[in-house]
């Protein structure tokens, strides 16, 4: 699996280009806004849109998805169902951050846990994985070793639980019963800032110290 990140908006959320090196098809994770530099990034790559993927609801995440999804004629795919209310809720998104109005937005299907989509030849399991939202996935590429890990952990840190729905236990969960197992090589490319192993978050995170063996 090949990748490009692309930060956009204000709030430097880390778009991300994924393409089967084979087949040249791709898919963009996560659009939150700037659709047109998005577009320039992937003429650059030279790689054919397949599918809009999201990990969650927040405007931050899906506010150019719909525009990207009309543009190259291809389907919004995830999260899970249960962020639909924030899916819904994309107008009042806006507002509070003073932005333009992003329109509800309903994919074209929903993802459980278990289930996994396709770039090209690259099969991506895709995880359920709740905690800053209810319904946020992962994506993970076993073969690459590469994680799509949305919000739900950073280099050093964990994504927030204080919106509606959030969980701190929920989250802390997920990251400790789904993500650590799939073991200390996996590289993961966050929602935001740069990119770490589960290796190094499992020893150095400070959320998660408690994992380690006390002798």
């Amino acid at each position: 699996m090949n990748y490009r990140i692309i930060p956009v908006t204000a709030f430097s959320q880390n778009c991300s280009l994924l393409w089967d090196e084979q087949t040249r098809l791709a898919a963009i994770v996560d659009p939150g806004g700037d659709a047109q530099r998005i577009i320039s990034e992937v003429e650059s790559a030279g790689v054919t849109i397949t599918q809009i993927l999201l990990t969650h609801g927040h405007l931050d995440h899906v506010g150019a998805a719909a525009e990207l999804a009309q543009h190259y004629g291809v389907p919004v795919i995830g999260p899970e169902k249960e962020d639909q209310f924030w899916l819904e809720g994309l107008p009042a998104q806006s507002r509070m951050f003073g932005l333009e109005d992003c329109q509800p937005l309903t994919p074209d299907r929903w993802l459980s846990e278990g289930e996994s989509v396709s770039v090209g030849n690259v099969k991506l399991a895709v995880l359920h994985c709740p905690g800053h939202t209810p319904g946020h996935i992962v994506f993970f590429d076993a073969a690459s070793r590469l994680l799509i890990s949305g919000d739900v952990i950073f280099k050093g840190g964990v994504g927030r639980s204080d919106f509606p729905k959030g969980n701190h236990g929920d989250l802390i969960a997920s990251i400790k019963n789904k993500l650590l197992p799939l073991g200390d090589d996996v590289t993961f490319i966050p929602g935001h800032g740069p990119l770490s192993t589960l290796g190094n978050e499992r020893l150095h995170n400070p959320f998660l110290q408690d994992e380690l063996p006390v002798w």
